[in-house]
Order: C-alpha cells, then structure tokens, then sequence
C-alpha cells in the first residue's frame, strides 16, 4: 500500500513540474501585473551612468550593415573631423565597394572590406577599431552590439538595440561588463524641434512635465521592397505590439528625465486586428496570418505620476506622424501636423509678445513662436545647424546624431545616450506584446539601472568647459 502512495504521489509531482514547466516563460502574472525578471548585477559590475571612457583623438570606425542605412552614415562620417572609417561589411560584396567608391570620391582612403555571414565577425575583432557601428535588421542588433563590445568596442546600435527584454540585459550586463559605450542611434532626439523643446522644458518653460505623446505612423506601403530578404513584413508578421517605438518614445523619456529622475513603472497595451497586415502577408508570403495589429496604442505611467501614450502604425494610409506632445502645466508643445507652442500669458516675456492677446486657449502667433524658438535654440543645434542641414540626414538630425557620438568620444565626455536609454526604449516591443496577449493587463517596465535611476538630476549633453 505505501509502494502504491509513493508511487501516486511521484507521478504527481511529475505531472507537476510537467505543467509547472509549460507555465514557465519570458514573465510571471503576479497580482494582475505582468513581471518580468530583474537579474541582479553581478559582483564587482557597476552602473554605466555618466560614463565617461578615455578621449580618442581619432575615432576609429567600422561600419556592419550597408543596405537601407548603413551607406548614408558612412557619408555623414566623412564630413566629421577626427574620423576615420577603418572597415566596412556587408553580406553583400557589392555593397561594401559602392561605400568603398562613397569614400574616394569623398577624398579619403579605402576601407578594409568584409563580406558574407560572418564578415562582421572579423571586423569586430580588429583591434584598429574603436567604434562599431551597426545599420542591420534587428534581430541581429544584440547579438552583434555584445560581440563587439565583448571586443573592447564601443558600439552605435540603430534602432530597436533590442528585440527582447532578454536581450535588453544582455546590453546592459555587457556594458557594464567590458566598461564600453552602447549607445542606440536613435535620431529623433536630434530634431531642431525636440531639441528646441526639451530645451524650453528644461528652462521651465513649461512648468511641471505631466503627459507626452509619441508614435511611429508611416505608411511604409512603398518600402517593403526595400528591406533585404522581406526581414522587416516577416518580423511584424511574427511580432505583436509596438515594435518600432523608440522615435516616439525617446524624445517623451528624454523630456520627463527617464532614469534621471524618474522611471517608467507599467504600461497597458491594446491592438486592433491586422487587415492591411495580413493581406501583405498573404500577397507577398503566401501566409494566412499576421501577428501585429494595424493600429497599437500604449500607454505608460511613470513613478513619479506622469504618463506617456505611445502608438504604432505602419500600415494604413495616414500621413507621417510621430505625435510629439508635450503637456504641462504651464504650456504645451505639438509637432504633428502643426508644430506649435501654447502657454500660460506669463509664460512669455514682454520682448517676445507681438500683441498681448496670448491665450492658452491657442497656439502662439507664429512669430512668437518663432521668437521663443531662436530664443530657446538648443545650444548644441546653434554649434553645428549650418552643417547639419547641409550634410543632410533626415533634415539634418542625423548628422547632429553622429556628429554628438563622435564629438564626446573624442572629448572623453559621457555620451547622450547611454545603455539604460538603449534597454528601455527598446524593451516595448516585447512589454506591449506580453500586454496585449494578456488581455492588456499592466506590465511592469524593469529598471535596468537596478535603483539607480534618480541618481541623475535630469538630463546634460556634456560640453568640453
């Protein structure tokens, strides 16, 4: 009779970690709130925040990724001083001569060339290389951002850095590892009009920060063609949730001090049913279903209150959108479709109003609003402007975008971006995905600084005194 007990109660605790093995996965559901793990840092590593690594008199660069991207950074690199593009690689041979022909007829001297799968893998263990900059899709963003830090590389990552929370610790654990910059491309946070904006924010301007708004709505119906190997319709086909947050997302956290003093806590997400999605798959992949919805919307609340709404759309006919809204409690910003500015009469000095009836009600006229912009022109956008908008690069903030990374390797400065901006920004698209397939429950976000996110008192570009 025991024989039999122990044997019923072994089968049960089979069929126990059976079921308990099926539930595990990326989170837990923990009181209604969807938690991802927080890995703790582990002995002797410390946090990336103002990092600062030793000054480079020349910046010595590879580039992996030569398609949609990767050629058009080579090309602003060669009008930045204290450069110098060492390698370039592609799985393309062809590719990689084209930049190599971008380069002489800039003047300056070939680059070694690396081509097929594993190319990048050898440009990253050069050790004539002090940056890596990384233009390919993004599954392969981790991956090869950690293997080129792991390296002694510091890293420039286009956008997402990461596709999965996972992979958002592998970033993080890696730069405070080997002590090297990962920095995200994320170029919106170098619009004219964003960097005009957090400027007025971060004079007061606005008075307290309470809400922003951000999106990535593009149409992108005349550019799947563009993408090697149809990889970015077969990762929305495959991937719920915002994928493609961190345009609109970035300048929103770079506004309301995101780990500089003040974190996201949680977000809910939600999606409508994929129309325009899965007749592309259909038409173009001979598939008969679509994971991403043709509209996300999201929404996040910070620990100190203050709330962020996000939206994803890349399918219907809309025009370009990235929503940006500031909302405070003395004024308020908008970029789309009009850019714009409204505030509090008082908010505005005598010398600048052309008439007195400023209302909050409305926007400012638009020479007080192109007063309060020169006014309040970001001192970085008053050093490079002129030259920004004349190398070029999405108007110019591309250019801006390069120009900061090289500038603050050179100089030894802490760089705009850091790691935790890479791992947040990113972190989304699996977040919104684990809500949305959860009913749209709250996910927390994870502190990637592990605590340490209100050791900075807002945000600082670092300029040589």
């Amino acid at each position: 009779m025991k024989k039999r007990f122990y044997a019923l109660c072994t089968v049960c605790l089979v069929i126990c970690g059976i079921l308990s093995s099926c539930n595990e996965g990326p989170y837990r559901i923990q009181d209604g709130v969807i938690v991802f793990p927080e890995p703790s840092r582990a002995p002797g590593q410390t946090d990336m925040l103002s990092f600062a690594a030793s000054p480079l008199d020349t910046v010595r660069v590879g580039f992996i990724g030569l398609g949609m991207r990767g050629p058009s950074a080579v090309y602003r690199f060669s009008y930045i001083d204290g450069v110098r593009v060492v390698a370039l690689c592609d799985l393309e041979e062809s590719r990689v001569d084209s930049c190599q022909e971008l380069l002489l007829g800039r003047g300056l001297p070939s680059a070694s060339g690396y081509s097929g799968p594993d190319g990048w893998m050898r440009l990253c263990e050069r050790d004539d290389i002090d940056l890596v900059y990384i233009c390919t899709d993004w599954l392969s963003h981790t991956d090869m951002a950690v293997y080129a830090m792991e390296h002694g590389k510091h890293v420039a990552v286009e956008v997402p850095a990461a596709t999965s929370v996972a992979d958002c610790w592998r970033l993080v654990d890696t730069s405070e590892r080997t002590r090297r910059h990962c920095m995200m491309l994320e170029n919106c946070v170098y619009d004219f009009f964003e960097l005009t904006t957090l400027n007025m924010a971060q004079q007061g301007l606005f008075g307290e920060i309470l809400h922003a708004e951000g999106s990535y709505i593009h149409n992108l119906s005349e550019y799947w063609d563009d993408y090697y190997g149809n990889w970015r319709l077969d990762f929305n086909r495959s991937h719920r949730g915002d994928v493609y947050a961190t345009h609109g997302l970035g300048p929103d956290c770079q506004v309301l001090g995101i780990h500089r003093g003040d974190r996201m806590d949680y977000l809910v997400s939600m999606d409508t049913k994929s129309v325009i999605g899965r007749s592309l798959a259909e038409d173009r992949m001979g598939k008969d279903s679509f994971a991403n919805g043709d509209q996300t919307t999201t929404v996040i609340r910070t620990v100190n209150e203050k709330t962020i709404l996000l939206q994803h759309n890349v399918y219907t006919p809309r025009p370009y959108d990235r929503m940006y809204q500031v909302v405070g409690t003395k004024g308020y910003a908008e970029k789309y479709p009009y850019p714009g500015y409204s505030f509090e009469p008082d908010q505005i000095e005598d010398s600048i109003r052309s008439y007195d009836d400023i209302s909050s009600h409305s926007f400012v006229p638009d020479d007080v609003r192109d007063a309060l912009m020169e006014k309040y022109r970001h001192p970085i956008v008053k050093e490079i402007e002129e030259k920004a908008k004349k190398v070029g690069g999405h108007g110019g903030m591309d250019f801006i975008m390069d120009y900061r990374l090289v500038y603050c390797l050179r100089n030894g400065l802490p760089l705009d971006q850091d790691v935790y901006d890479a791992a947040e920004w990113s972190c989304i698209g699996e977040l919104t995905s684990a809500s949305i397939e959860n009913g749209s429950k709250p996910v927390r976000v994870p502190d990637f600084t592990r605590g340490a996110w209100d050791k900075l008192d807002g945000l600082h570009f670092a300029l040589v005194e």
